[in-house]
């Protein structure tokens, strides 16, 4: 891959300020993209702005509030769009609330889609782009204790291929990332267990989890014109879980 390849692209990335997102910021940013870093906690994106330097500006938004969805309207132009932020609270089917059942639904369903939409806008009126919607293994089988989980990275399987379809004339593709267990903060005290440890490499042809640089990777090349025939694609990064 050449190192600026994406020179003079502007990318957007939600939930840039830990784990995958962190990562993939980086990488669109050593690929030459203009970043702007997305995330909750102002501390987070000052430290990613220290790392990478120049070409990086930072919004401590909530992805799910007015505000973001609002700044995201008034950009002048994007190119990019790394859809990001996400949320999980892993629990038996049976007792899920209908807080938990709503809050993820908030995060991965709904705020995924306004976001992408206020960015296609934008994209239409600057000649297209490239969207790549974060979503996950569990988009395509199912697992205990993750049923809303699931049933949302499904939904954003869904989204993805109607979106690239109906803006595939706009010049704008859409994709989506879809990694398994991943070593991230978010992931780290379940990977700690080491039952669910030995089930996650039981479950992993590779025997291994994966790092945040595999995901990113991925997500790079659909961006980039790497891709440029790519849309409505589903990317895996999970080691062969979804083979057997």
């Amino acid at each position: 891959m050449n190192d600026q390849m994406l020179s003079g692209k502007t990318a957007l990335v939600t939930g840039a300020g830990r784990g995958l997102g962190r990562a993939i910021a980086t990488a669109l940013h050593k690929a030459g993209a203009e970043i702007i870093a997305v995330a909750r906690t102002q501390e987070d994106l000052n430290t990613l702005q220290s790392e990478l330097g120049t070409g990086v500006e930072s919004w401590a938004h909530d992805v799910t509030a007015d505000s973001f969805l609002g700044a995201v309207a008034a950009l002048p132009s994007l190119d990019i769009l790394i859809n990001n932020a996400g949320s999980n609270r892993p629990e038996p089917f049976v007792d899920v609330s209908q807080e938990n059942l709503d809050f993820i639904l908030t995060v991965n369903v709904r705020s995924m889609f306004l976001t992408a939409q206020a960015a296609a806008r934008v994209m239409k009126q600057s000649g297209g782009g490239a969207i790549v919607h974060m979503s996950s293994q569990m988009g395509h089988v199912g697992s205990p204790n993750r049923s809303v989980y699931c049933m949302t990275k499904h939904a954003i399987e869904g989204l993805t291929k109607a979106m690239a379809v109906e803006l595939a004339p706009e010049n704008i593709r859409v994709n989506s990332v879809a990694p398994t267990f991943i070593e991230t903060p978010m992931t780290k005290p379940m990977l700690d267990d080491p039952e669910f440890n030995e089930f996650v490499h039981r479950m992993i042809p590779m025997q291994k989890t994966g790092k945040p640089e595999d995901v990113a990777n991925a997500a790079l090349y659909l961006a980039s014109p790497l891709s440029a025939m790519v849309t409505g694609h589903s990317l895996l990064v999970d080691g062969g879980w979804t083979a057997q």
